[in-house]
């Protein structure tokens, strides 16, 4: 339900696909990724079965959060539309 990602330059990135999701289990989700591994801009990290996430009756907002905000005090979010693989949720700037 949720990846956690530390970049090149120490931004350590939390994805939690949908709202109060670890009470499903793990059931609509499939993490592409292992833990340690060091992955590329476009891998797909997880797959989530937004119909089924839905059908708990939870919400799929996925909150994107920078977790050492301390360290990277500048950072523009896209806030409350769609997006797709291509574009850029969070830019941070020391």
């Amino acid at each position: 339900h949720a990846v956690c990602i530390k970049s090149s330059t120490g931004v350590e990135i939390l994805i939690h696909v949908g709202l109060e999701t670890v009470g499903l289990n793990g059931g609509p989700f499939r993490i592409h990724c292992k833990n340690g591994a060091t992955v590329r801009r476009g891998q797909l990290l997880i797959e989530a079965d937004l119909d089924a996430i839905q059908a708990a009756g939870l919400p799929i907002i996925t909150p994107v959060l920078v977790c050492n905000t301390d360290d990277y005090p500048t950072f523009e979010t896209v806030v409350g539309k769609d997006v797709t693989n291509d574009d850029v949720v969070i830019s941070v700037a020391k």
